[in-house]
């Protein structure tokens, strides 16, 4: 696992990284975008959760509720557990997978800055970003939404937060029986580019999306292939 690879000035920056997601609070703005998804008891899959940002968000917005924080990438992982652990965030379920559209393995790139630090909130699966840079590699358990549900029990899913760049379409295809069933709210990360990587295209995925009944909250005409967009079902 990388977070078993690093180097002295690695550990430096996680220590950086962790006090970060610690003690600071991003994408507050999101809470009144979400707030009419969301009831005090709302069951929310932050998949992607990185170091818990979003992850802290929804676990205040769902006191009564769950969130389950999906994360398969070591260096994120470690800083996120922590994080929910010294919050005290009760409410929070940590899953070491990530989701995708069928149970298998893959390799895990997280691309190298040129300090040396690991840029783990652009980690990919697959195939490397292109941009030239180096980067460190480990092996990541994929699973299917679906499969996990049922295991899990859930008896609703009102949002899901999905930022995996450019697996997102895949995750969607490993879930449509939760996404029939329950009909959540879906915050995804659009990247046409990104996407691509993995054979996918923004195109497609608002196909997919549309065959189940699925809209940008402010309608079609909204919709981009290069930005964050939440999805409603009529």
């Amino acid at each position: 696992m990388i977070i078993d690879r690093l180097t002295l000035r690695q550990r430096l920056t996680w220590l950086a990284h962790f006090w970060k997601a610690l003690s600071q609070q991003h994408h507050r703005k999101m809470a009144a975008v979400f707030r009419p998804y969301l009831p005090a008891d709302g069951v929310v899959l932050d998949v992607g959760a990185h170091s818990g940002q979003f992850t802290k968000l929804l676990a205040a917005m769902v006191p009564q509720g769950r969130v389950h924080a999906f994360e398969p990438g070591s260096y994120p992982l470690s800083i996120l557990r922590r994080v929910v652990a010294w919050r005290g965030l009760r409410n929070v379920s940590v899953h070491p997978w990530g989701l995708g559209e069928r149970e298998e393995t893959l390799t895990l790139r997280s691309p190298l800055k040129r300090s040396g630090s690991i840029g783990f909130g652009l980690s990919v699966v697959g195939a490397a970003a292109g941009d030239g840079r180096q980067s460190v590699s480990e092996t990541v358990h994929i699973r299917r939404l679906d499969d996990v549900a049922r295991e899990l029990g859930l008896g609703r899913a009102d949002l899901i937060k999905a930022d995996i760049e450019g697996s997102e379409l895949r995750m969607l295809m490993g879930a449509e029986e939760t996404l029939r069933r329950f009909g959540p709210a879906i915050y995804l990360e659009v990247n046409d580019a990104a996407l691509a990587r993995r054979g996918d295209s923004a195109a497609a995925l608002a196909s997919y999306l549309k065959d189940l009944g699925y809209a940008p909250a402010d309608g079609w005409d909204t919709f981009r292939p290069d930005a964050d967009i939440l999805f409603v079902r009529a």
